[in-house]
């Protein structure tokens, strides 16, 4: 049997658990769903850098001293909306104790690192990349 005190410093451990984020949907302002890890900006040139507010010297400085500089608390991660009823990959900043979310745009794509190329591996013909989206093992018969 449980006795009164074991019980009240359960109570007390479970209060000490860190709480969800508090990331909403932008349109309808309802608790959005993490449904994959977080992909990590950064930066690969200067302007993208003043566009954060470094003034233009400090960002041309940094740029010198090393080839990418990570974005600290940015990144690209996939969030599932209950309204929305559907997936969709956000931009998100963290600014203090609250979020920003906005819709990743291709531009950003481009500074996550390891994440796959929304257009396909340029390397890869189309006869290959339409062959990997067919269901089925009856391929080889295309092969002929």
């Amino acid at each position: 049997m449980i006795s009164e005190v074991e019980l009240q410093n359960r109570c007390t451990q479970n209060r000490k658990r860190s709480k969800r984020r508090p990331i909403y949907c932008p349109i309808h302002r309802c608790y959005l769903h993490s449904v994959s890890q977080k992909y990590n900006l950064y930066a690969s040139g200067a302007g993208q850098l003043q566009e954060r507010g470094i003034g233009r010297h400090r960002a041309l400085i940094l740029m010198v001293n090393k080839t990418t500089v990570s974005l600290q608390g940015e990144w690209l991660e996939a969030f599932w909306c209950g309204q929305c009823e559907q997936t969709k990959w956000y931009h998100v900043k963290k600014c203090d104790r609250t979020y920003e979310v906005s819709v990743a745009s291709v531009k950003l794509w481009q500074q996550a690192s390891g994440v796959i190329d929304p257009e396909g591996n340029p390397s890869v013909g189309e006869f290959t990349r339409t062959q990997a989206r067919m269901a089925g093992n009856n391929n080889s018969r295309n092969f002929r």
